[in-house]
């Protein structure tokens, strides 16, 4: 039987312009005409975990691991776990417009499914973001609003990596959702530049040296099982990314991991009471 999988194209057409509104101030004399710079809410670059979302009047609590991001180059991403929901984002002053957001259409659980359809209700049009140390509330003009908090990012090393989306050079594809859970692939670093887990079937070993942004992934040695094509689809394209050297980055909770050619995964860190569970399933 084959598993379905919805394609994510990250928009390279995204906007181009995060600039800080208002006027810069004069360098002449006459500088009381009230000039002022408003700078942008720093909203950008960082891993917000969502905490809840309040539409019409109604609260839904996110999953756990629920997550919403800005990128550089205008677009927001926001994922409760299942299916991914993107739309562009103008940055000016407090205020953040969203383009109209699209996304993958899995059949998810219901709690999940909830939040989904807040989160699409709430990322449309102008809201308002104000930000109060590390937590972050985004208000429609409708009242609707979005409660987030800044995530610190995890240890590469020591962390158990679930693997929930495979790369392709601007595609982003979603881990088949339903994987038996002893065959959903994950990573472990461990301090000693070695890396262990599942890529899909088998489980594997192998080197991989962290210097500064890059990991090197040496050749991995591993069990040599037979699964149903969904699986060894999914760890073929798991193993393409592990191959040699490969840069990474590591926001909140979430591990990208980026080969030379273009093929990657993106992981999200797992709670440390399932580490040791189904490790060589």
């Amino acid at each position: 039987m084959h598993t379905q999988r919805m394609a994510v194209s990250v928009s390279v057409l995204a906007l181009l312009t995060l600039a800080a509104c208002g006027t810069e101030p004069g360098s002449g004399s006459g500088g009381d005409g009230g000039d002022t710079v408003q700078s942008d809410v720093p909203v950008t670059g960082v891993a917000w975990s969502v905490d809840s979302l309040t539409v019409d009047g109604k609260k839904t609590e996110a999953p756990e691991g629920s997550r919403l991001e800005f990128d550089p180059k205008g677009r927001a991403k926001v994922g409760f776990g299942c299916n991914h929901i993107s739309a562009d984002a103008r940055v000016e002053g407090d205020r953040i417009t969203f383009g109209k957001p699209v996304s993958t259409q899995m059949a998810c659980d219901e709690k999940t499914e909830k939040a989904e359809k807040a989160a699409l209700a709430a990322m449309d049009g102008e809201v308002t973001a104000k930000l109060s140390g590390e937590k972050l509330t985004l208000t429609t003009e409708g009242g609707d609003t979005f409660a987030l908090s800044e995530e610190k990012p995890a240890d590469l090393a020591g962390t158990r990596w679930a693997v929930t989306t495979l790369l392709s050079g601007e595609t982003a594809t979603s881990v088949p959702a339903d994987l038996p859970k002893d065959r959903v692939p994950h990573l472990t670093f461990g301090e000693d530049g070695t890396v262990h887990g599942n890529s899909g079937c088998n489980s594997f070993r192998g080197k991989a040296e962290v210097k500064g942004s890059t990991i090197t992934f040496g050749p991995p040695a591993g069990t040599r099982k037979m699964c149903p094509e969904a699986e060894m689809e999914t760890e073929r394209a798991v193993l393409a990314a592990l191959d040699g050297p490969a840069t990474y980055t590591i926001k909140g909770s979430t591990l990208t991991v980026t080969s030379k050619d273009g093929k990657g995964v993106g992981a999200t860190a797992t709670p440390a009471t399932t580490a040791g569970t189904q490790e060589h399933g």
